[in-house]
Protein backbone atom coordinates (compact mmCIF):
# COMPACT_ATOMS: atom_id res chain seq x y z
CA UNK A 1 0.00 0.00 0.00
CA UNK A 2 1.25 3.71 -0.83
CA UNK A 3 1.70 6.60 0.95
CA UNK A 4 -0.89 9.13 0.70
CA UNK A 5 1.06 12.21 0.43
CA UNK A 6 -1.64 14.23 0.72
CA UNK A 7 -1.46 13.30 4.29
CA UNK A 8 2.65 13.52 4.32
CA UNK A 9 1.86 17.34 3.73
CA UNK A 10 -0.64 18.19 5.86
CA UNK A 11 1.47 16.58 8.53
CA UNK A 12 4.24 18.50 7.39
CA UNK A 13 2.71 21.54 7.41
CA UNK A 14 1.34 20.79 10.99
CA UNK A 15 4.55 20.50 12.45
CA UNK A 16 6.20 23.41 10.93
CA UNK A 17 3.13 25.71 11.94
CA UNK A 18 2.44 24.38 15.33
CA UNK A 19 4.91 26.56 16.83
CA UNK A 20 4.92 28.94 14.00
CA UNK A 21 8.25 28.01 12.40
CA UNK A 22 7.60 28.30 9.07
CA UNK A 23 5.89 27.43 6.07
CA UNK A 24 7.20 25.73 2.63
CA UNK A 25 5.13 25.65 -0.86
CA UNK A 26 3.93 22.56 -2.50
CA UNK A 27 6.66 23.13 -5.51
CA UNK A 28 9.28 23.04 -2.43
CA UNK A 29 7.20 20.12 -0.66
CA UNK A 30 7.02 18.34 -4.21
CA UNK A 31 11.28 18.69 -4.45
CA UNK A 32 12.23 17.73 -1.21
CA UNK A 33 9.32 14.80 -1.58
CA UNK A 34 11.50 13.48 -4.48
CA UNK A 35 14.81 13.64 -3.03
CA UNK A 36 13.46 12.12 0.47
CA UNK A 37 11.22 9.09 -1.45
CA UNK A 38 14.76 8.34 -4.01
CA UNK A 39 17.22 8.59 -0.57
CA UNK A 40 14.64 5.51 1.47
CA UNK A 41 14.57 3.68 -1.82
CA UNK A 42 18.33 3.68 -2.41
CA UNK A 43 18.71 2.59 1.36
CA UNK A 44 17.03 -0.87 0.83
CA UNK A 45 20.14 -2.12 -1.18
CA UNK A 46 22.88 -1.55 2.16
CA UNK A 47 20.28 -2.10 4.52
CA UNK A 48 19.58 -5.47 2.59
CA UNK A 49 23.17 -6.37 2.10
CA UNK A 50 23.52 -5.79 6.13
CA UNK A 51 20.37 -7.76 6.90
CA UNK A 52 21.59 -10.80 4.52
CA UNK A 53 24.97 -11.45 6.53
CA UNK A 54 22.68 -12.39 9.89
CA UNK A 55 20.81 -14.64 7.23
CA UNK A 56 24.32 -16.23 6.36
CA UNK A 57 25.80 -16.05 10.33
CA UNK A 58 21.89 -18.09 11.16
CA UNK A 59 21.02 -14.75 13.39
CA UNK A 60 18.25 -13.50 11.57
CA UNK A 61 15.13 -13.86 13.00
CA UNK A 62 12.73 -16.11 10.46
CA UNK A 63 9.48 -15.47 12.65
CA UNK A 64 6.80 -14.89 10.24
CA UNK A 65 6.33 -10.56 9.90
CA UNK A 66 9.86 -10.13 11.72
CA UNK A 67 12.48 -11.39 9.29
CA UNK A 68 13.44 -7.94 8.38
CA UNK A 69 15.60 -9.00 5.23
CA UNK A 70 11.98 -10.60 3.89
CA UNK A 71 10.51 -7.21 5.27
CA UNK A 72 12.72 -5.09 2.83
CA UNK A 73 12.61 -6.95 0.02
CA UNK A 74 8.97 -6.74 0.25
CA UNK A 75 9.20 -2.85 0.09
CA UNK A 76 11.08 -3.77 -3.39
CA UNK A 77 8.16 -6.18 -5.11
CA UNK A 78 5.95 -3.15 -5.97
CA UNK A 79 9.14 -1.64 -8.28
CA UNK A 80 9.94 -5.07 -9.38
CA UNK A 81 8.26 -6.09 -13.36
CA UNK A 82 8.88 -7.58 -16.72
CA UNK A 83 10.05 -4.80 -19.24
CA UNK A 84 8.35 -4.46 -22.72
CA UNK A 85 11.76 -4.85 -24.61
CA UNK A 86 11.49 -4.54 -28.57
CA UNK A 87 13.81 -5.58 -31.45
CA UNK A 88 14.79 -2.61 -33.54
CA UNK A 89 16.06 -3.03 -36.57
CA UNK A 90 16.24 0.06 -38.32
CA UNK A 91 18.11 1.99 -35.71
CA UNK A 92 21.85 2.81 -36.04
CA UNK A 93 22.70 0.17 -33.57
CA UNK A 94 20.74 -3.36 -33.73
CA UNK A 95 19.37 -4.53 -30.25
CA UNK A 96 16.16 -4.58 -28.14
CA UNK A 97 14.94 -1.51 -27.06
CA UNK A 98 12.81 -0.37 -23.92
CA UNK A 99 9.72 0.73 -25.03
CA UNK A 100 7.59 0.87 -21.77
CA UNK A 101 6.85 3.23 -19.37
CA UNK A 102 9.24 3.85 -15.67
CA UNK A 103 12.71 4.58 -15.76
CA UNK A 104 14.46 1.13 -15.43
CA UNK A 105 16.93 1.16 -12.14
CA UNK A 106 18.30 -2.66 -12.59
CA UNK A 107 18.38 -4.99 -14.65
CA UNK A 108 17.38 -8.69 -13.13
CA UNK A 109 16.94 -12.59 -15.07
CA UNK A 110 16.85 -12.06 -18.85
CA UNK A 111 15.30 -14.69 -20.71
CA UNK A 112 15.72 -15.15 -24.50
CA UNK A 113 13.18 -17.38 -25.99
CA UNK A 114 14.33 -19.24 -29.47
CA UNK A 115 10.70 -20.34 -30.65
CA UNK A 116 12.07 -21.19 -34.29
CA UNK A 117 13.97 -23.89 -33.35
CA UNK A 118 12.68 -27.94 -31.97
CA UNK A 119 12.67 -27.88 -29.54
CA UNK A 120 12.20 -24.45 -28.07
CA UNK A 121 14.46 -22.66 -25.68
CA UNK A 122 13.66 -20.38 -23.02
CA UNK A 123 17.03 -19.74 -21.95
CA UNK A 124 18.80 -17.89 -19.02
CA UNK A 125 20.66 -15.06 -20.74
CA UNK A 126 23.88 -13.86 -18.80
CA UNK A 127 24.93 -10.36 -18.77
CA UNK A 128 27.92 -9.48 -19.36
CA UNK A 129 30.12 -5.70 -19.95
CA UNK A 130 30.51 -4.92 -23.74
CA UNK A 131 34.50 -5.62 -23.56
CA UNK A 132 33.63 -8.98 -22.84
CA UNK A 133 30.80 -9.10 -25.06
CA UNK A 134 32.96 -8.52 -28.02
CA UNK A 135 35.61 -10.87 -26.91
CA UNK A 136 33.56 -14.17 -25.97
CA UNK A 137 31.99 -13.37 -29.20
CA UNK A 138 34.23 -13.32 -31.51
CA UNK A 139 35.83 -16.57 -29.88
CA UNK A 140 34.78 -20.05 -31.81
CA UNK A 141 35.34 -21.85 -28.65
CA UNK A 142 33.33 -19.51 -26.26
CA UNK A 143 30.78 -18.64 -29.10
CA UNK A 144 27.27 -17.98 -27.03
CA UNK A 145 24.18 -20.51 -28.03
CA UNK A 146 20.73 -20.55 -28.46
CA UNK A 147 21.50 -22.64 -24.89
CA UNK A 148 23.77 -20.30 -23.03
CA UNK A 149 22.98 -16.87 -25.09
CA UNK A 150 24.88 -13.82 -23.94
CA UNK A 151 24.01 -10.03 -24.08
CA UNK A 152 25.43 -6.58 -22.63
CA UNK A 153 23.84 -3.23 -22.40
CA UNK A 154 24.05 -0.10 -24.20
CA UNK A 155 21.86 3.38 -25.15
CA UNK A 156 20.39 3.66 -28.90
CA UNK A 157 19.55 7.69 -27.89
CA UNK A 158 21.76 8.13 -25.28
CA UNK A 159 18.85 7.85 -22.51
CA UNK A 160 16.96 4.27 -23.89
CA UNK A 161 18.04 1.03 -22.80
CA UNK A 162 19.78 -0.95 -25.44
CA UNK A 163 20.02 -4.74 -24.98
CA UNK A 164 22.61 -6.72 -27.81
CA UNK A 165 21.80 -10.41 -27.63
CA UNK A 166 23.70 -13.29 -29.50
CA UNK A 167 22.30 -15.28 -30.58
CA UNK A 168 19.46 -13.31 -31.57
CA UNK A 169 16.50 -14.55 -29.99
CA UNK A 170 12.80 -14.06 -31.25
CA UNK A 171 11.35 -12.44 -27.94
CA UNK A 172 13.32 -11.40 -25.31
CA UNK A 173 11.76 -11.10 -21.06
CA UNK A 174 13.34 -9.04 -18.75
CA UNK A 175 12.61 -8.85 -15.16
CA UNK A 176 13.78 -5.55 -13.99
CA UNK A 177 13.56 -3.15 -10.80
CA UNK A 178 11.66 0.81 -11.60
CA UNK A 179 12.72 3.79 -10.16
CA UNK A 180 9.28 5.23 -8.11
CA UNK A 181 7.91 7.60 -9.67
CA UNK A 182 8.18 11.16 -8.65
CA UNK A 183 5.73 12.26 -5.90
CA UNK A 184 3.50 15.32 -6.48
CA UNK A 185 1.77 17.35 -4.16
CA UNK A 186 -0.79 18.98 -6.83
CA UNK A 187 -3.85 21.54 -6.02
CA UNK A 188 -6.23 24.29 -7.09
CA UNK A 189 -6.86 27.72 -5.57
CA UNK A 190 -9.48 28.71 -2.99
CA UNK A 191 -11.68 31.49 -2.62
CA UNK A 192 -9.83 32.66 -0.62
CA UNK A 193 -6.73 32.52 -2.15
CA UNK A 194 -5.87 29.00 -0.10
CA UNK A 195 -4.02 25.92 -1.66
CA UNK A 196 -6.67 22.60 -2.37
CA UNK A 197 -5.16 19.42 -2.28
CA UNK A 198 -5.89 17.97 -6.13
CA UNK A 199 -7.09 13.79 -6.62
CA UNK A 200 -4.66 14.49 -9.71
CA UNK A 201 -1.94 13.97 -7.02
CA UNK A 202 0.69 11.14 -7.66
CA UNK A 203 0.92 9.49 -3.87
CA UNK A 204 4.37 8.04 -2.76
CA UNK A 205 4.91 4.87 -4.32
CA UNK A 206 6.75 3.07 -0.68
CA UNK A 207 5.44 0.98 1.53
CA UNK A 208 3.13 2.55 3.99
CA UNK A 209 4.94 1.85 6.45
CA UNK A 210 7.54 4.69 5.17
CA UNK A 211 5.43 6.76 6.23
CA UNK A 212 7.09 8.37 9.49
CA UNK A 213 10.63 8.34 7.83
CA UNK A 214 9.14 10.19 4.71
CA UNK A 215 7.65 13.20 7.16
CA UNK A 216 10.52 12.82 9.27
CA UNK A 217 13.41 13.23 6.65
CA UNK A 218 11.06 16.03 4.67
CA UNK A 219 10.74 17.95 8.06
CA UNK A 220 14.56 17.62 8.20
CA UNK A 221 15.40 19.37 4.99
CA UNK A 222 12.24 21.68 5.63
CA UNK A 223 14.76 23.21 8.42
CA UNK A 224 17.53 23.80 5.93
CA UNK A 225 14.85 26.17 3.80
CA UNK A 226 13.63 27.79 6.52
CA UNK A 227 17.32 28.59 8.10
CA UNK A 228 16.16 26.46 11.56
CA UNK A 229 18.65 24.34 12.97
CA UNK A 230 16.06 23.36 15.84
CA UNK A 231 13.92 21.51 12.93
CA UNK A 232 16.61 20.11 11.58
CA UNK A 233 18.40 18.38 15.22
CA UNK A 234 14.62 17.26 16.11
CA UNK A 235 14.19 15.50 13.05
CA UNK A 236 18.07 14.49 12.33
CA UNK A 237 17.95 12.76 16.22
CA UNK A 238 14.48 10.83 15.52
CA UNK A 239 15.70 9.52 12.30
CA UNK A 240 18.60 8.01 13.73
CA UNK A 241 16.75 6.70 16.64
CA UNK A 242 14.21 5.06 14.32
CA UNK A 243 17.57 3.44 12.12
CA UNK A 244 18.84 2.58 15.25
CA UNK A 245 15.28 1.04 15.98
CA UNK A 246 15.16 -1.03 12.86
CA UNK A 247 18.64 -2.70 12.82
CA UNK A 248 19.27 -3.65 16.43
Amino acid sequence: MAVNINTVYTTVLYILNKEQRGYITPAEFNSLATQVQGEIFMSYFPDGNQLNRQNQNNTQNDTEFFNMFKDTAYKLYPFEKTANFTYNNAATVLGWEYTGVGVIFKLGEIISTYNTTNPQYDSITQLVSQSDFGKITRSKLTAPTVQYPLCTTGSSSGTTVLLKVDPLPNVLSVNCLFQPKAPRWDFTVGTLGQYLYANTSINFELDVSEQSSLIINILKYCGIIINDPTIIQAASQEAQQTSINEKS
